[in-house]
C-alpha cells in the first residue's frame, strides 16, 4: 500500500489506517509478489556451427560468455496462488518451437507446481551462437556441419535443455517477497536498414550515398523500456531490458560472441557495483532494424574511436547509461503488490500469400539454379526456398495457418507481449500506441521462430525480409496480431485494478 506522508503522527495513523481499509475493503487481502533471479551459461564446451547467415561457420573459441538469464514472477494472497511467470532471455539466434517443446517437457516433472504454458523463452538474436536446428524446411536454412571434432546442433539442443533447466530451477525456488518498477530512458541502438530508391525499390543494406537513394522505409525507436527487479530490502536483484534492435553487430565473425548485450551487462553490473545482477536482454519488435549504421558511418566510426571503444562497446555504453539515468526514478517507485496477471493462448494467423510476380521470380531461379554443378550452402539453400514458394502458390489453399503463442502480462502499469515473429517495427509501435498500459513491452523472437513479418510496404520494396522466402505471414497476419494483442492487453486492464496497491517505504 502507499504510505502517505502527513504532516504529524496521528493524521499518519488515520491515513494509514484508511487507506489499509479501503485497500482490504476493495480488493481483499493485500497481494505479495515474489520474485526469483539467476543467470547461467549457455556457452557449448567444445566447437560448434554458428546460425545467422547462409554459410557454415564453426567457432572454435568464444569471444564473449553466452548466457541465459531467467526472472521467476509469482503473486500471491495467503497461502493462494493468483498468477505465475518464468521470463528467460537467452543469447541465441532464436527459440524453435522444437526447442521450447523439449525444455518444456523436461521442466515440468522438475517444477509441478509451475504451469510450464507460463514459461516465456526469448532469443537476444546473436549471429554468433550456436545453431538449435537440423529441420529440413523451405523457410529454414540449413548447414553442412563437419561431423568430427564439432558439436551437432542436436547435442547442443540437449546441452541447452539442461542448462534452462537449471536456470529456471534456480530462479523458481528462490523466490522471495519482492517489488518491481519500471522505467523508460532512451538510446539510438537500432535504425531502419531498407533504402528505398527513387524507382520504389528498397535493398537491405543498399548504399545511401548515391542519388538515388531517397529514404529509409521506416522509423526508429530508440525506447529503453527497462524492468527493475528488487527484494524486500530494496537491493536490485535483476533487470529486465527491451531495446528495438537485435544484437547482431558482429554477426558474420566465427566465434561465440553475445554482442552487445555482454557489454551492456558488464557495463551496468561494473557501475551499480552489483556482480551478480541478472539482466535479460528483450529485442522488441525489429524486423527491419540493426545496428549498424546506414548514414553518417564515418562521424560514428570517429567518435567510437575518440572514446577508445568498439561499436560492440559503445552499443553496450548506451544501453547501459539510458538504464543508469533512470535508476533514481526507479527506485523511487517500488511497488511490492502491483496487479500481476499472465494470459497465454494460441493465435492463428494466416499464412504470406504469394505474389504472382514473386512466383514467377521463384521458378527463373529455380531454372538458373538447377544448372549449376557445384552450388555453394546458400545457392542450395535459396533453391529450397525457392521451391517450397513454388508450392505454397500452386497448392494456397492447402497451406496451414501459422499457429503462434501469446503472451501477455499486466505488471502494474506494464503490459508485456510476446511474437514469435522477426516483426517488422511497425507493428511494435502500433500496439505500443494503441495499448491500454502506461509502458508497453514488445518482445520478438519469443517461443517460436516466425521469421520476418514485413509491411506492405516492405514487400512492395522487395529485397531481402520481405520476400516470400523468409516470411511465413504476411501484413494481413500482422494486422490481426496486432489488433489481437491490443485486444489482449485492454482485457487485462479491464479485470484488475486501475492502480498498483502497495510501495516499498521510502
Amino acid at each position: 500500500m502507499y504510505f502517505l506522508p502527513l504532516p504529524n503522527t496521528t493524521g499518519r495513523s488515520f491515513a494509514l489506517i484508511l487507506v489499509s481499509f479501503i485497500g482490504l475493503s476493495g480488493l481483499g487481502m493485500a497481494s505479495e509478489l515474489l520474485v526469483g533471479s539467476a543467470t547461467i551459461e549457455i556457452t557449448p564446451d567444445r566447437p560448434a556451427a554458428l546460425a545467422g547467415q547462409f554459410h557454415t561457420r564453426i567457432s572454435l573459441k568464444p569471444e564473449t560468455p553466452l548466457i541465459a538469464a531467467a526472472v521467476a514472477i509469482e503473486s500471491t494472497e495467503g497461502d493462494k496462488v493468483l498468477d505465475q511467470s518464468l521470463l528467460i532471455s537467452c543469447d541465441l539466434v532464436g527459440i524453435h518451437q522444437s526447442v521450447l517443446a523439449q525444455f518444456r517437457n523436461h521442466l515440468q516433472p522438475l517444477i509441478p507446481e509451475l504451469d510450464v504454458r507460463k514459461v516465456i523463452v526469448s532469443a537476444t538474436h546473436t549471429h554468433t551462437a550456436p545453431v538449435t536446428s537440423e529441420l529440413t524446411d523451405e523457410t529454414l536454412i540449413t548447414y553442412p556441419i563437419p561431423k568430427d571434432g564439432v558439436m551437432q546442433p542436436a547435442e547442443y539442443v540437449s546441452f541447452l535443455v539442461e542448462r534452462l533447466s537449471q536456470v529456471a530451477i534456480q530462479a523458481w525456488k528462490t523466490r522471495k517477497s519482492g517489488g518491481v518498477s519500471w522505467t523508460l530512458g532512451y538510446a539510438m541502438v537500432g535504425e531502419n536498414r531498407r533504402p528505398v530508391y527513387s524507382d520504389g525499390h528498397a535493398q537491405l543494406y543498399g548504399k545511401t550515398n548515391n542519388a538515388s537513394f531517397r529514404n529509409l522505409e521506416a522509423g526508429a525507436d530508440s525506447g529503453v523500456e527497462t524492468l527493475f527487479f528488487w527484494d524486500a530490502e530494496k537491493q536490485l536483484k535483476a533487470v529486465a531490458i527491451n531495446v528495438a534492435c537485435p544484437s547482431q553487430e558482429v554477426e558474420g565473425r566465427s566465434a561465440f560472441n553475445a554482442d552487445f548485450w555482454h557489454d551492456a551487462r558488464e557495463q551496468l553490473k561494473e557501475k551499480l557495483n552489483v556482480p551478480n545482477l541478472v539482466i535479460l536482454g528483450w529485442c522488441s519488435a525489429a524486423g527491419d532494424q540493426s545496428p549498424h549504421p546506414m548514414y553518417r558511418k564515418e562521424a560514428e566510426a570517429r567518435m567510437i574511436k575518440l572514446r577508445g571503444l568498439s561499436r560492440q562497446q559503445e552499443l553496450g555504453r548506451r544501453i547501459s547509461n539510458a538504464v543508469l539515468d533512470t535508476m533514481d526514478a526507479a527506485k523511487a517507485d517500488i511497488r511490492t503488490g502491483p496487479p500481476f496477471s499472465h494470459t497465454v493462448e494460441d493465435l492463428q494467423l494466416p499464412p504470406r500469400r504469394i505474389l504472382e510476380r514473386e512466383y514467377q521470380d521463384a521458378k527463373l531461379e529455380i531454372e538458373q539454379f538447377s544448372v549449376l554443378k557445384s552450388p555453394d550452402n546458400k545457392i542450395i539453400t535459396m533453391l529450397s526456398m525457392d521451391r517450397g514458394i513454388v508450392k505454397r502458390f500452386e497448392e494456397a489453399d492447402k497451406v496451414p495457418p501459422y499457429t503462434m503463442e501469446l503472451h501477455v502480462l499486466r505488471i502494474g502499469d506494464v503490459a508485456i507481449t510476446t511474437n514469435s515473429f522477426e516483426l517488422f517495427l511497425d507493428y511494435g509501435i502500433q500496439i505500443k500506441a494503441r495499448s491500454s498500459a502506461v509502458q508497453t513491452f514488445v518482445l520478438q523472437l519469443t517461443n517460436g521462430v516466425g521469421m520476418y513479418l514485413p509491411t506492405v510496404k516492405a514487400i512492395e520494396g522487395k529485397s531481402y525480409s520481405a520476400l516470400p522466402h523468409v516470411n511465413r505471414v504476411g501484413p494481413e497476419g500482422g494486422q490481426i496480431l496486432v489488433d489481437h494483442t491490443v485486444l489482449a492487453i485492454q482485457s487485462q486492464w479491464a479485470k484488475a485494478p486501475a492502480k498498483s496497491a502497495d510501495t516499498i517505504v521510502k
